[in-house]
């Protein structure tokens, strides 16, 4: 069990957030789920309680750099420094390249990408300035997709974002693993089953797709990973997904 640790969500939602949130709350964890929305995070927070610690909802701007350095300072005042940061956080607009606006463009890169680099970097002057007193590092993990490695037709407006969020991360993995932070990208490479059995679509067989809760129980075997063997990236698809 992680008592007492510290477990900051970016990007919650009622499908992977949330299911993240929820299992490092079930090791104990104070959890802060943040979302751009707060007043949607009610509910779920309520469902992210532990033995000791229950969840914490905070309303935040990723790509708002002000507002990011604001959500940090109130969670080390609430909580303390944290141990574990996850940026879920991303935006897609289904488009063809001639229908894109710059505007959209923009927005979905600056979720995508602008936010991963904004709550990163927060995490990490956290994280360093800790260790630099001489106590524990922490680990930032960044949530990444199949357009991560390949942009498909109309799907440019997601592949840019991701394609930077996964290189961000590969730079900070080089220059923060060293003072003792875990940096992973997990690329998760296929869909991710919904709450509801009736928003499944084209794709209604359970096995076609990712399960939150299994997901997450990857995250916390990332998080829990001992520093002799850290993984820096991993892909997750269901078993029947091609690759």
């Amino acid at each position: 069990m992680d008592t007492g640790k510290i477990a900051v969500i970016v990007g919650v939602g009622p499908g992977l957030g949330c299911a993240l949130a929820q299992r490092f709350a079930h090791a104990e964890m104070h959890v802060a789920l943040v979302a751009r929305d707060v007043k949607k995070l009610e509910g779920l927070a309520a469902d992210c309680t532990g033995v000791h610690h229950a969840g914490r909802a905070y309303g935040c701007d990723a790509t708002d750099e002000a507002a990011v350095e604001v959500l940090f300072q109130n969670i080390r005042s609430d909580l303390g420094e944290p141990d574990l940061v996850v940026y879920n956080a991303g935006r897609f607009a289904p488009a063809g390249l001639l229908d894109t606006s710059r505007e959209e463009f923009e927005r979905c890169w600056r979720v995508g990408c602008l936010g991963g680099f904004l709550v990163g970097r927060a995490a990490a002057r956290g994280m360093v300035a800790r260790i630099e007193n001489g106590g524990a590092g922490g680990t930032i993990l960044f949530t990444g997709a199949t357009a991560s490695l390949r942009g498909s037709a109309g799907f440019h407006n997601l592949a840019v974002g991701k394609f930077g969020l996964r290189a961000l991360a590969q730079s900070m993995a080089r220059e923060l693993q060293p003072k003792g932070i875990h940096v992973a990208h997990v690329v998760l490479d296929g869909h991710i089953r919904p709450q509801s059995p009736g928003q499944m679509g084209s794709a209604p067989n359970p096995d076609d797709m990712l399960d939150p809760a299994a997901i997450a129980e990857a995250y916390y075997q990332l998080y829990r990973q001992p520093r002799s063997a850290w993984t820096h990236e991993l892909d997750l698809r269901p078993w029947t997904e091609h690759f």
